[in-house]
């Protein structure tokens, strides 16, 4: 079961609400996406359930929705073992918060994100597919780390499943040089 919840890593780029008037939480949660856009790398671990101890490892890239809307379209892998799982997911504005999938939904073998909202240098997005409710909380620390927890709904108790730290994978930056 916590192999079918990998897919919410995709997401890294999240249950509270913003107490900002909408007007003035577009042009903020924009500038959120657009600073986790680019490629990312890193480790985690299940950390609670029948899986716990498992270790993955995702590279992943974030970049702007392709219509321009507020929000970030994921894609990548995450491996645990010899496993390669691929990843991929898009988080949109729809209304006062966020709505999209991961993978291919919950009428497939992904979850769909059926609300969200950024606070800062946070997003927090609702997951769902079928009786598995949750949230995934993607944190940004300083400009080149990301945190990010998963966790699901157990009775009235929110319980963390997964962690996992991204670093910004610097190396896959193009630069080049003054002639």
């Amino acid at each position: 079961m916590y192999l079918r919840i990998l897919p919410m890593i995709a997401v890294a780029l999240g249950a509270t609400s913003a107490m900002a008037p909408e007007v003035s939480a577009a042009p903020r949660d924009k500038a959120f996406f657009q600073s986790v856009a680019g490629s990312w790398k890193g480790p985690g671990e299940i950390v609670a359930g029948k899986y716990k101890g498992t270790k993955f490892s995702c590279n992943l890239t974030g970049e702007p929705t392709p219509n321009g809307e507020t929000g970030i379209k994921l894609d990548g892998t995450c491996r645990v073992g010899v496993f390669k799982q691929p990843m991929s997911a898009v988080i949109t504005e729809a209304g006062k918060g966020y709505k999209g999938q991961f993978l291919d939904g919950a009428d497939g073998k992904g979850l769909d994100i059926i609300s969200g909202a950024v606070n800062g240098d946070k997003v927090v997005v609702g997951i769902n597919r079928a009786q598995l409710n949750g949230a995934m909380v993607a944190s940004l620390r300083g400009t080149n780390t990301m945190n990010i927890t998963i966790s699901v709904k157990v009775e009235d108790q929110m319980i963390p499943v997964i962690g996992l730290t991204l670093d910004r994978d610097l190396d896959s930056i193009a630069v080049g040089s003054i002639d």
